[in-house]
């Protein structure tokens, strides 16, 4: 499938902070970690003079980035709602992974709420069985009724939908860049350029990217999106919010002896083998498909204070106590993968319109932290999206203060939906951990203020602030000591990221970009220790001796990437700036 081109266009329409951080992007003494071009301008560098950087530019009337649950729900209400007033409506998006469902991750236990509005009619579709038994620590997670899935299969049966009802699906584009009117509002996003060597030269196949332009650009990049944090920077979206705090997932998925299988079980649990101050727990599901298969995984906040601690290595020490133990012996693990998700609620909702798009699902932050669900709330953020933009972007007499439409509706209607009362009633349960006590103090309150007032307390507490100021420096903490992997029931990293089936072009500029070479080894390496080799789940990180044999550098394995996003999350520098790397590069989850 390709994209049609309508005109060309020369200029880059880069936001204006898009170089920041440029800094010396050579030097005959250490060569560089970062070549990518939006740390080394290309119009500084001679190797580019004289090729062609023209653009082709295709229009549409909304352009989503990101196949997930929400962009894909957005898409499909706008032409549920065109197809229903016969109008036409041209829907585009664009998915960095290969195929749509490659690059989804999640438990996935699917409460359903969303799916019954979007589509009364899908049980008669046969897409999944429910839930049957549950076993849950006191924590407000009854999934009685809710479904165990696959989230990448469910994912492309929502594409399947999408692209029956006309929307264009573009998957193996990946959006890099956000595209600017002359009057600051959004025009669009330019898929990223291919072709470029890993020393950030042209090579004989470069091809530019393409524009896709809209009346108005919805962003569903899921957690932390790399334009979606241009956009906070553009339009001071967080201004009124606090900062966004994450954690990390991890999941297998394994084949088991059929005996031990009960389909539609739920398992969640907490503590151990996390210490009382790190928040986190763990979950395991019996998938009710065709075979003897379970999901599992560990979930670690990014919010911990030891560099010592491997959320990987946690989550492989996980596997070995015995109540998990008895239902993976004598099984096959199958899949691996990774990826970061938003804890931080009600408190760290941004402004989520502004001229010229918005942002819905895991972007901006609508999981249910306590429920481990956010599945449906991503949905029902586009569904709501989709609603607010449909009679503007329809209307015959479209008038807008700006070029790029702005629909304050969504938001308007966002804060009056069943998104906004969820989140506010569970507002204070993951804050409720930042205490002496920290896992047993946050369950009492948990208990009382929950169970009993439903939410309805008079105050909101606070987070502990960003995730990358957490960490402590090395001196002031002690190694974590982990058992070595057994083979049977633990592993190692390298065998694991071998399981997600992770793949990059490597003659490619590094997609994890140092916006300043010197700092891993004068600070993370110094003060912390190297935190990046450990709370990494890939293996793209590792301090290796210089050639000379003094001294240490970072070496970035970017070819490993699961796409997690953690490390430019957790860096305590804040020197990692995660961009997307050429199109269909990444994992393939198709099994998770």
């Amino acid at each position: 499938m390709s994209i049609r081109a309508l005109k060309t266009v020369k200029a880059e329409h880069a936001p204006p902070q898009l170089y920041t951080w440029r800094w010396k992007c050579s030097s005959a003494v250490t060569p560089r970690i970062t070549s990518h071009y939006t740390i080394c301008p290309r119009d500084k560098d001679p190797r580019w003079e004289g090729v062609e950087m023209e653009r082709f530019a295709d229009e549409a009337d909304v352009v989503i980035v990101g196949g997930g649950p929400a962009g894909l729900s957005a898409a499909i209400r706008l032409k549920q709602l065109a197809n229903e007033q016969e109008k036409e409506l041209r829907v585009c998006l664009v998915e960095k992974a290969s195929q749509i469902g490659a690059h989804t991750l999640s438990g996935a236990c699917l409460e359903p709420s969303a799916l019954n509005e979007l589509f009364p009619d899908w049980k008669e579709r046969g897409l999944m069985a429910p839930t049957h038994d549950l076993v849950t620590p006191s924590l407000p997670m009854n999934n009685h009724g809710n479904y165990i899935v696959r989230l990448g299969h469910f994912v492309r049966w929502l594409g399947e939908q999408a692209e029956a009802l006309g929307v264009e699906i573009y998957p193996g584009y990946a959006a890099a860049e956000v595209l600017f009117h002359e009057d600051g509002s959004v025009k669009g996003i330019a898929t990223n350029d291919v072709g470029i060597a890993k020393d950030g030269s042209p090579k004989d196949v470069f091809e530019r990217g393409m524009e896709l332009h809209a009346k108005v650009t919805l962003f569903g990049e899921g957690c932390h999106g790399h334009l979606a944090k241009q956009l906070y920077r553009q339009f001071n979206l967080r201004e009124n919010c606090e900062p966004q705090t994450y954690a990390i997932g991890l999941k297998e998925v394994w084949l088991i002896d059929e005996k031990k299988w009960r389909p539609g079980r739920v398992e969640h649990s907490v503590g151990w083998p996390l210490n009382r101050n790190t928040y986190g727990g763990s979950f395991l599901y019996h998938l009710n498909e065709g075979e003897p298969l379970v999901a599992l995984g560990v979930v670690v906040g990014l919010d911990y204070t030891n560099p010592y601690l491997s959320p990987f290595r946690e989550f492989q020490r996980w596997k070995h106590h015995p109540f998990i133990a008895k239902t993976l012996e004598g099984g096959n693990r199958i899949a691996y993968g990774a990826r970061a998700l938003n804890e931080g609620g009600y408190q760290c909702l941004p402004k989520v319109t502004f001229p010229g798009g918005m942002l819905i699902g895991c972007s901006p932050g609508f999981m249910n932290v306590p429920k481990i669900k956010g599945t449906h709330t991503a949905m029902k953020s586009g569904m709501l999206a989709a609603e607010a933009i449909f009679p503007k972007v329809t209307a015959k007499d479209l008038a807008s203060e700006t070029a790029g439409l702005h629909v304050p509706e969504y938001e308007d209607n966002l804060k009056k939906s069943w998104i906004w009362k969820e989140l506010y009633s569970v507002r204070n349960i993951r804050p409720s951990f930042h205490n002496y006590f920290g896992l047993y103090g946050g369950m009492v309150y948990t208990g009382v203020f929950y169970w009993i007032l439903r939410g309805k307390e008079p105050w909101t507490l606070k987070h502990a602030g960003l995730d990358s100021a957490q960490l402590k420096p090395a001196k002031e903490c002690t190694a974590i000591e982990y058992p070595k992997p057994d083979g049977k029931l633990s592993f190692d990293l390298l065998s694991s990221v071998a399981l997600s089936g992770t793949n990059h072009e490597g003659d490619q500029p590094p997609h994890l970009t140092l916006k300043d070479d010197s700092v891993p080894v004068a600070n993370n390496l110094a003060i912390y220790d190297g935190p990046e080799q450990r709370f990494c789940p890939a293996g793209v990180y590792e301090y290796v001796p210089l050639e000379t044999g003094e001294g240490m550098r970072l070496q970035i394995n970017a070819q490993n990437c699961v796409h997690c996003k953690t490390c430019d999350i957790k860096d305590p520098s804040q020197n990692i700036n995660w961009v997307v790397p050429e199109g269909s590069g990444g994992p393939a989850y198709n099994g998770m």
